[in-house]
């Protein structure tokens, strides 16, 4: 039985702000030092992954928004997942004189090549929630805590077991239940992290028998669905069901709201009722999985208020624009491959049934209208 509790997953990020290190690279051509610069003359290309998700929809609409309000130009495009795309536009943001660069990657791994010659131009970069690796000319990373994220997805999957209480107490509960993994898109650096950060919180229970994975699919690469695709996460649902046959699933790990989406799709087709489904937890906070919430159907999701998100891309921004370095509460986590790139994390917040109301409506994020 789902137990819908009041879960506030408040992330801790802890630590003080710390100064990050751009080298001395502080805008194209255009940008200048100082409080005597004209930002309405600066241009500030932003390249985003997708607008097959609503979630990256308003991330874009976020951050143009808040750099139009402090007086910039903004060239935003968006890439459809294809990653040839987004290399040509982030080149022609660059021979169109892009002053700097936010880029939430398709691919953190293909952008090597591209970016060296924003370098080249003194052009500054910021990863966008996605980190891009493989290269040194990335200044700036903002995101969520994202191992954190994790933490969250697999206690409130363990609360609507009913694992765990709402204060996180264990409960007694022996188990065996069913439960199935399902993990990000390989080529998100984000996606290891999620599944790290659950996977280490469902493992004791793993270990003791509470929880047991009926397909026996545990590795992020038989859960893993490339680039995040919902008709990939169902059918995999689909592929698992027909493996364990009549064996029941309690819950299921999902990363993301649309994969839930997928997910629960596959779950009713294969004979599950809406009123007797898995706890399936998700991200993001889309109105979709809001609804589904509200419906009895999805159990919970993580909001991370990509308000904040936008806001941070453009503080940095600005920062860089006018000489200065952008604040960071993070220098020893994200390692890309080449160098730890200054990071500035956000807290994530876990939703249910009995919380929606106070985080997403009261919060402004969405309207009761929205919801409805």
């Amino acid at each position: 039985m789902k137990k819908h509790l009041l879960l506030v997953g408040i992330v801790a990020v802890g630590g003080l702000a710390l100064a990050g290190c751009s080298g001395d690279r502080t805008g194209g051509s255009d940008a200048g030092s100082g409080e005597d610069v004209d930002v309405s003359e600066l241009t500030i290309g932003v390249a985003m992954p997708t607008q097959q998700s609503e979630r990256w929809i308003a991330d874009g609409d976020n951050v143009k928004a808040t750099l139009e309000d402090l007086g910039y130009q903004v060239d935003l495009q968006y890439a459809n997942d294809d990653i040839p795309t987004q290399v040509s536009q982030i080149e022609n943001m660059i021979s169109s004189g892009a002053d700097a660069l936010i880029v939430a990657s398709i691919d953190g791994t293909t952008l090597t090549d591209v970016l060296q010659t924003a370098a080249d131009q003194d052009i500054p970069v910021i990863a966008y929630d996605r980190l891009i690796n493989g290269t040194e000319n990335v200044d700036y990373y903002t995101t969520f805590d994202n191992y954190q994220v994790g933490v969250q997805q697999a206690t409130s999957l363990l609360t609507g077991l009913g694992v765990l209480d709402e204060n996180g107490e264990e409960t007694g509960v022996e188990g065996p239940l069913n439960i199935e993994l399902f993990a990000g898109s390989p080529d998100d650096n984000n996606a290891t992290f999620f599944w790290d950060g659950a996977i280490d919180t469902l493992q004791p229970y793993l270990d003791s028998g509470v929880l047991d994975v009926p397909s026996g699919q545990t590795d992020f690469e038989q859960a893993a669905i490339l680039r995040w695709l919902p008709e990939t996460a169902q059918e995999r649902m689909e592929n698992i069901l027909t493996i364990i046959g009549d064996t029941r699933i309690d819950g299921v790990l999902s990363p993301y709201d649309g994969l839930s989406i997928g997910i629960i799709s596959a779950l009713t087709s294969g004979g599950y009722s809406a009123s007797d489904l898995p706890i399936v937890t998700g991200q993001d906070a889309e109105v979709g999985s809001v609804k589904s919430i509200l419906a009895g159907e999805q159990y919970s999701t993580i909001f991370k208020d990509t308000r904040l998100l936008g806001e941070t891309a453009a503080d940095m921004v600005d920062a860089l624009m006018h000489g200065e370095e952008p604040e960071v509460n993070d220098t020893e986590t994200y390692d890309n491959g080449v160098k730890i790139v200054p990071s500035y994390l956000h807290e994530s917040v876990i939703v249910t049934a009995d919380n929606y109301e106070e985080i997403l409506v009261d919060g402004g994020y969405y309207t009761a209208d929205d919801l409805k």
